[in-house]
Protein backbone atom coordinates (compact mmCIF):
# COMPACT_ATOMS: atom_id res chain seq x y z
CA UNK A 1 0.00 0.00 0.00
CA UNK A 2 0.97 3.31 0.16
CA UNK A 3 1.22 4.03 3.64
CA UNK A 4 3.63 1.19 4.04
CA UNK A 5 5.95 2.27 1.14
CA UNK A 6 5.65 5.74 2.99
CA UNK A 7 6.89 3.88 5.77
CA UNK A 8 9.71 2.30 4.54
CA UNK A 9 11.20 5.30 2.71
CA UNK A 10 11.29 7.33 5.91
CA UNK A 11 12.61 4.04 7.68
CA UNK A 12 15.59 4.04 5.02
CA UNK A 13 16.01 7.79 5.39
CA UNK A 14 16.76 7.45 8.57
CA UNK A 15 18.89 4.80 8.15
CA UNK A 16 21.11 6.98 5.74
CA UNK A 17 20.55 10.05 8.19
CA UNK A 18 22.22 7.69 10.97
CA UNK A 19 24.93 6.49 9.03
CA UNK A 20 26.25 9.47 7.49
CA UNK A 21 26.48 10.91 10.62
CA UNK A 22 28.82 8.32 12.44
CA UNK A 23 31.45 9.80 9.10
CA UNK A 24 30.55 12.88 8.83
CA UNK A 25 34.04 13.96 9.88
CA UNK A 26 35.37 11.79 6.53
CA UNK A 27 35.68 12.78 3.15
CA UNK A 28 32.41 13.73 1.20
CA UNK A 29 31.26 11.36 -1.13
CA UNK A 30 32.16 11.42 -4.57
CA UNK A 31 29.92 9.82 -7.27
CA UNK A 32 30.54 9.83 -10.95
CA UNK A 33 28.72 8.91 -13.57
CA UNK A 34 30.49 8.10 -16.91
CA UNK A 35 28.45 6.07 -19.56
CA UNK A 36 27.40 2.80 -17.34
CA UNK A 37 29.98 3.07 -14.74
CA UNK A 38 29.92 4.77 -11.37
CA UNK A 39 32.07 5.17 -8.63
CA UNK A 40 32.07 5.48 -4.78
CA UNK A 41 34.99 7.13 -2.74
CA UNK A 42 35.66 7.48 0.87
CA UNK A 43 34.01 6.30 4.10
CA UNK A 44 30.38 8.24 2.83
CA UNK A 45 30.57 6.08 -0.40
CA UNK A 46 30.49 3.04 2.01
CA UNK A 47 28.06 3.97 3.71
CA UNK A 48 25.58 5.20 0.75
CA UNK A 49 26.17 1.18 -0.58
CA UNK A 50 25.40 0.59 3.01
CA UNK A 51 22.15 1.82 3.06
CA UNK A 52 21.59 0.66 -0.40
CA UNK A 53 22.01 -2.59 0.74
CA UNK A 54 19.88 -1.93 3.91
CA UNK A 55 16.89 -0.48 1.87
CA UNK A 56 17.23 -3.67 -0.66
CA UNK A 57 17.45 -5.94 1.86
CA UNK A 58 14.29 -4.32 4.10
CA UNK A 59 11.79 -4.14 0.63
CA UNK A 60 12.87 -8.02 0.26
CA UNK A 61 11.10 -8.63 3.82
CA UNK A 62 8.53 -6.02 3.34
CA UNK A 63 7.35 -7.57 -0.01
CA UNK A 64 8.10 -11.52 1.74
CA UNK A 65 5.60 -9.95 4.43
CA UNK A 66 2.73 -8.56 2.29
CA UNK A 67 3.25 -11.66 -0.12
CA UNK A 68 2.35 -14.42 3.16
CA UNK A 69 -0.57 -12.17 4.30
CA UNK A 70 -2.05 -12.08 1.13
CA UNK A 71 -1.77 -15.81 1.22
CA UNK A 72 -4.07 -15.86 4.01
CA UNK A 73 -6.88 -13.89 2.73
CA UNK A 74 -6.84 -16.04 0.08
CA UNK A 75 -6.76 -19.12 1.58
CA UNK A 76 -9.73 -17.91 3.82
CA UNK A 77 -11.69 -16.59 0.69
CA UNK A 78 -11.31 -20.04 -0.49
CA UNK A 79 -12.56 -21.13 2.61
CA UNK A 80 -15.51 -19.08 3.09
CA UNK A 81 -16.34 -20.14 -0.61
CA UNK A 82 -16.44 -24.03 0.14
CA UNK A 83 -18.67 -23.43 2.77
CA UNK A 84 -21.14 -21.24 0.68
CA UNK A 85 -21.05 -23.57 -2.12
CA UNK A 86 -21.86 -26.40 0.32
CA UNK A 87 -18.41 -28.34 -0.93
CA UNK A 88 -17.74 -30.40 2.78
CA UNK A 89 -15.16 -32.22 1.03
CA UNK A 90 -12.93 -28.91 -0.17
CA UNK A 91 -14.14 -27.94 3.67
CA UNK A 92 -12.32 -30.71 4.86
CA UNK A 93 -9.07 -30.42 2.81
CA UNK A 94 -8.39 -26.55 4.14
CA UNK A 95 -9.28 -27.43 7.99
CA UNK A 96 -7.51 -29.48 10.42
CA UNK A 97 -9.15 -32.57 11.58
CA UNK A 98 -8.94 -30.97 14.93
CA UNK A 99 -10.45 -28.13 14.21
CA UNK A 100 -11.60 -25.62 16.92
CA UNK A 101 -14.52 -23.87 17.02
CA UNK A 102 -16.82 -21.06 18.97
CA UNK A 103 -19.76 -20.66 17.08
CA UNK A 104 -23.28 -19.28 17.75
CA UNK A 105 -24.66 -22.80 16.19
CA UNK A 106 -22.72 -24.53 19.13
CA UNK A 107 -24.36 -22.62 22.26
CA UNK A 108 -21.09 -21.40 23.68
CA UNK A 109 -19.47 -24.56 23.77
CA UNK A 110 -16.20 -25.40 22.32
CA UNK A 111 -16.76 -27.68 19.15
CA UNK A 112 -13.97 -30.10 18.15
CA UNK A 113 -13.40 -31.66 14.58
CA UNK A 114 -15.88 -31.38 11.81
CA UNK A 115 -18.16 -33.86 12.63
CA UNK A 116 -20.26 -30.94 13.91
CA UNK A 117 -20.25 -28.97 10.49
CA UNK A 118 -21.19 -31.42 8.31
CA UNK A 119 -24.65 -31.82 9.71
CA UNK A 120 -24.90 -28.24 8.30
CA UNK A 121 -23.36 -29.13 4.74
CA UNK A 122 -25.25 -31.80 4.27
CA UNK A 123 -28.55 -30.83 5.79
CA UNK A 124 -28.65 -27.13 4.85
CA UNK A 125 -25.88 -25.71 2.97
CA UNK A 126 -25.60 -28.41 0.05
CA UNK A 127 -29.81 -28.25 -0.27
CA UNK A 128 -29.13 -24.10 -0.94
CA UNK A 129 -30.24 -23.46 -4.52
CA UNK A 130 -30.18 -19.91 -3.93
CA UNK A 131 -27.04 -17.85 -4.77
CA UNK A 132 -25.03 -16.92 -1.78
CA UNK A 133 -22.24 -13.99 -1.93
CA UNK A 134 -19.75 -13.14 0.89
CA UNK A 135 -17.38 -9.84 1.35
CA UNK A 136 -14.85 -10.42 3.69
CA UNK A 137 -13.84 -6.47 5.06
CA UNK A 138 -11.00 -5.26 6.71
CA UNK A 139 -8.91 -8.52 7.44
CA UNK A 140 -6.55 -7.88 9.57
CA UNK A 141 -3.90 -10.54 9.27
CA UNK A 142 -0.73 -10.93 12.01
CA UNK A 143 2.08 -13.52 11.20
CA UNK A 144 2.64 -15.66 14.40
CA UNK A 145 6.76 -16.62 12.69
CA UNK A 146 6.65 -18.95 9.16
CA UNK A 147 4.37 -21.86 9.84
CA UNK A 148 1.08 -19.89 11.78
CA UNK A 149 -0.98 -16.47 11.45
CA UNK A 150 -4.58 -15.46 12.71
CA UNK A 151 -6.84 -13.06 10.34
CA UNK A 152 -9.94 -11.61 12.03
CA UNK A 153 -12.48 -9.72 9.65
CA UNK A 154 -16.62 -8.76 9.21
CA UNK A 155 -17.89 -11.45 6.81
CA UNK A 156 -21.30 -9.96 5.15
CA UNK A 157 -23.36 -12.48 3.48
CA UNK A 158 -25.84 -11.60 0.64
CA UNK A 159 -28.34 -14.33 0.13
CA UNK A 160 -31.81 -14.50 -1.44
CA UNK A 161 -34.67 -15.30 1.62
CA UNK A 162 -37.27 -17.95 1.22
CA UNK A 163 -39.92 -15.26 -0.38
CA UNK A 164 -37.17 -13.85 -3.09
CA UNK A 165 -35.65 -11.14 -1.26
CA UNK A 166 -32.45 -10.24 -0.82
CA UNK A 167 -31.02 -10.31 2.72
CA UNK A 168 -27.69 -9.47 4.24
CA UNK A 169 -26.39 -11.06 7.29
CA UNK A 170 -23.18 -10.06 9.62
CA UNK A 171 -20.78 -12.13 11.70
CA UNK A 172 -17.23 -11.46 13.07
CA UNK A 173 -14.72 -13.87 12.52
CA UNK A 174 -11.63 -15.04 13.64
CA UNK A 175 -9.18 -18.15 12.25
CA UNK A 176 -6.07 -19.29 13.47
CA UNK A 177 -3.75 -20.96 10.31
CA UNK A 178 -0.77 -23.44 10.67
CA UNK A 179 1.21 -23.94 7.70
CA UNK A 180 1.85 -28.04 7.43
CA UNK A 181 3.53 -29.54 4.26
CA UNK A 182 3.42 -26.57 2.30
CA UNK A 183 -0.21 -25.79 2.95
CA UNK A 184 -2.59 -23.73 4.97
CA UNK A 185 -4.96 -25.13 7.00
CA UNK A 186 -7.60 -23.80 9.61
CA UNK A 187 -6.99 -24.94 12.79
CA UNK A 188 -9.57 -23.09 14.95
CA UNK A 189 -12.08 -19.98 14.30
CA UNK A 190 -14.48 -17.96 16.52
CA UNK A 191 -17.69 -16.51 15.14
CA UNK A 192 -19.91 -13.89 16.43
CA UNK A 193 -22.99 -12.60 15.50
CA UNK A 194 -24.93 -14.68 12.27
CA UNK A 195 -25.03 -18.46 11.96
CA UNK A 196 -23.51 -19.91 8.89
CA UNK A 197 -26.83 -21.01 7.37
CA UNK A 198 -28.77 -17.94 6.22
CA UNK A 199 -31.96 -17.55 8.11
CA UNK A 200 -35.37 -17.84 5.65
Amino acid sequence: SRRSMLYLAAVSFLVLVSLEGLAAHQQTVSVQLAGNSSGLEGKNGFTVLLCVCVCEEMFCIFTLYSSRKQEIIKVTEQLIEAINNGDFEAYTKICDPGLTSFEPEALGNLVEGTDFHRFYFENALAKGKQPIHTILLNPHVHLIGDEAACIAYIRLTQYIDGSGMPRTMQSEETRIWHRRDSKWQNIHFHRSGSPTVPTK
